[in-house]
């Protein structure tokens, strides 16, 4: 799979590529990643991107002319590797990027990504040359730099053999529309902070595979429904689920 990336600021996509899983499926060639910056194609010796926006206001917004030229350059690139690109801006008014928008993302094999900077960005370039326009949250960043990041992160996840355990994508939080279950680790037994010993849950000490099943997904449905009752409110249950969620509500009362 391959990222055009058109940003400013090129290095900070070394985050993505030279650490933790990212990198490695990166330096095994699973995917790549591509920063074109606007100011190659600026047409003044100040490399200038942005002006000032008619009508008035603060801020600043980016040409259009720059970017086009740096879209226009990735899709050539992608083009020649007989890949149909898709581009997308980061904006507060697209979709909110999800688990199913994440997967329906990594099935394509060609992205680029338009991490704006400024105000934002022509409002004609993006009726132009923008295929969908997607959130990562109802807050303001700097520029696209992160949401890119973050979604390029949540793609390769999904994409084969980049996690080292195929059951880890599997089991994330949002997969089956619940939140995950709580995790352990050694030591059995934990006093942190002068607190009061905390210990793992005797079930899963028990090497009944099917109690622990029972009881991973009875805990996610307890999370669920404490932190993200949205999530429950929108998906069908399964008799099972119906069933424990009934047993919570009773060992509640």
């Amino acid at each position: 799979m391959r990222f055009d990336v058109i940003s400013l600021f090129p290095e900070m996509f070394e985050a993505i590529t030279k650490y933790g899983i990212t990198s490695r499926a990166h330096a095994r060639n699973i995917y790549s990643v591509n920063v074109i910056n606007p100011r190659d194609f600026s047409q003044d010796n100040h490399k200038t991107v942005d002006d000032r926006p008619y009508g008035g206001g603060p801020g600043m917004v980016m040409l259009a002319d720059p970017l086009a030229k740096s879209i226009n350059l990735a899709k050539q690139n992608q083009l020649g590797l007989g890949f149909k690109p898709y581009v997308i801006y980061f904006s507060p008014r697209g979709a909110v990027l999800n688990h199913q928008k994440v997967m329906a993302l990594s099935q394509m094999q060609g992205l680029i990504l338009l991490a704006g900077r400024y105000e934002g960005v022509d409002e004609r370039l993006i009726n132009a040359l923008v295929d969908e326009e997607v959130s990562i949250g109802d807050y303001v960043l700097s520029g696209g730099e992160l949401p890119s990041m973050a979604l390029i992160d949540a793609v390769v996840r999904q994409l084969p053999e980049v996690l080292g355990d195929a059951d880890s994508a599997v089991e994330d939080s949002f997969v089956n529309g619940l939140l995950d279950y709580p995790h352990y680790t050694r030591p059995e037994i934990l006093c942190l902070d002068d607190s009061e010993e905390q210990k793992v849950p005797e079930v899963l000490l028990s090497g009944n595979h099917a109690k622990i099943r029972e009881w991973r997904l009875k805990q996610s449905l307890l999370l669920t429904r404490a932190k993200r009752p949205d999530l429950l409110a929108a998906r069908s249950l399964t008799k099972e689920e119906a069933r424990l969620l009934k047993e919570i509500g009773a060992e509640n009362n």
